[in-house]
């Protein structure tokens, strides 16, 4: 019990943690809107009904998915020069300006163009939200609490796409902008009550004001627990000065990219990023209502879809409960092998549906899609960013991640790209078997090899 309450996140001194994850994760449930909108849309436009004037062939919705990827790409990549040069905070606040262009762009489509750049704009938050989000809040949070908080970037992601799979499909096509749009500019203003992070601020030697922000993340007052908060900022400004007159020292060379934990790093990442989109569950969540179309079950497309959504969320809930009991490594190895079972059942499924009649088990293609996805979140999806970060040694982490997350976004592009086509032309089944292959080789990889990175400093190696 006594460690339960201690990693509680409502505990006094980490209640402004909590609040500023939520203030800038509004940010990502925004970027999860825009990617669960997708799903019941593509059913609406391909549709005689469409609300817009043009038609979308399976060639244009293949590049509808994939340019959320090259948007990826591009916020990774601006995010990344601008991280360490203009701040924390400013990364923060510019995350809202293409969130906000993507619902005016889809509100006045006129053409499957606006839609490309609607997508991509999307991509662009969500490549900039996940390198910028896990980095400020793994230098506000506490050790004990880190995981749970930084769960909460893919709880939000989710709880995003649950609400755009709502929206898309219960209300007109011209309505959801109008919504969305309130979400980034509710996100500008609210981010104006978080100071810049502590550990920042002491690299731009501003004293003072890391101090301040320090016991306000902290939760701690001028009149209480002085001599406390004195030296614990004290072994945070150490452990920053260290590291930067090591960094100054021995500046970052390619020698530094070539150790031997540096490459077990790129490896142990690169095969997380494979096992991530490869295993198929993103992809899923982009085109879940073409997947249960596909599958032959009589129940509502879009009814199952928002089902689905809802799992998602309770997987990832799940992730923010036990990441920091059980460890990440556990939780990575159980979903890994629950995702690559889940898709072979369902491939088996649908293969065996074509040939027998299997109309009494219609519902079994939900079921496992539920056990899929509910999986795949408690841990390939719900601690992938919080994993990626944590497996660098400090002195290469912001740019090994960078690297880390454009190749990602590579991998969105392509899956994404692929995953409609693969369905259109090669069938269901052989998708998921792909999906399990992949997934499970991951696991193999993962059971030999990934290190358990538990209450793993983010300033000492």
């Amino acid at each position: 019990m006594t460690k339960i309450f201690q990693n509680s996140l409502l505990q006094p001194k980490t209640r402004y943690q909590l609040l500023a994850t939520v203030i800038v994760n509004i940010i990502m449930f925004g970027h999860g809107v825009g990617v669960g909108w997708l799903s019941p849309t593509l059913t609406k436009i391909q549709s005689a009904n469409s609300p817009l004037d043009f038609v979308v062939n399976i060639d244009e919705i293949s590049w509808l998915g994939s340019m959320l990827g090259l948007g990826s790409l591009c916020g990774n990549l601006i995010m990344a020069l601008l991280l360490e040069r203009a701040g924390r905070k400013f990364c923060i606040y510019l995350m809202a300006i293409p969130n906000a262009c993507l619902w005016i762009l889809i509100y006045c489509a006129s053409h499957v163009g606006y839609l490309y750049a609607a997508r991509f704009l999307c991509g662009f938050t969500g490549g900039a939200g996940y390198l910028v989000i896990p980095i400020f809040i793994s230098e506000v949070a506490d050790s004990s609490i880190r995981g749970a908080l930084s769960s909460m970037v893919m709880l939000s992601v989710n709880l995003g796409i649950l609400a755009g799979y709502i929206l898309s499909t219960y209300l007109p096509y011209h309505i959801v902008p109008f919504l969305g749009i309130l979400l980034p500019i509710s996100y500008f203003m609210a981010n104006c009550l978080l100071p810049e992070t502590p550990p920042y601020l002491l690299k731009r030697s501003q004293l003072s004001a890391a101090e301040k922000s320090f016991r306000y993340y902290r939760n701690l007052r001028e009149e209480t627990a002085a001599e406390t908060s004195k030296s614990k900022f004290e072994e945070l400004r150490t452990a920053v000065l260290a590291q930067q007159v090591q960094n100054t020292t021995t500046a970052l060379s390619y020698r530094d990219l070539i150790t031997k934990p540096a490459l077990k790093s790129f490896g142990a990442a690169a095969v997380l990023c494979m096992g991530y989109q490869f295993s198929g569950v993103f992809s899923f969540i982009n085109y879940m209502s073409d997947i249960f179309a596909s599958s032959g079950s009589v129940l509502d497309v879009n009814t199952c879809t928002i089902i689905i959504g809802v799992v998602q969320i309770a997987g990832v809930y799940t992730s923010t409960i036990f990441v920091d009991i059980v460890g990440r490594r556990l939780l990575m190895l159980v979903s890994t092998l629950g995702v690559g079972l889940g898709c072979i059942a369902f491939g088996c499924f649908t293969h065996f549906a074509g040939i027998y009649d299997l109309s009494g088990f219609n519902w079994l293609p939900l079921v496992l899609m539920v056990l899929i996805v509910y999986l795949g979140n408690i841990g390939l999806i719900g601690i992938f960013f919080l994993v990626l970060v944590e497996l660098f040694p400090s002195k290469i982490r912001s740019f090994a991640t960078s690297i880390s997350v454009i190749f990602l976004s590579l991998l969105v592009f392509c899956t994404l790209k692929l995953f409609p086509l693969f369905l259109h032309f090669l069938g269901i089944s052989i998708t998921m078997w792909f999906s399990a292959v992949s997934s499970l080789l991951t696991f193999v990889y993962f059971l030999l090899f990934l290190p358990e990175t538990k209450g793993k400093s983010m300033i000492e190696d």
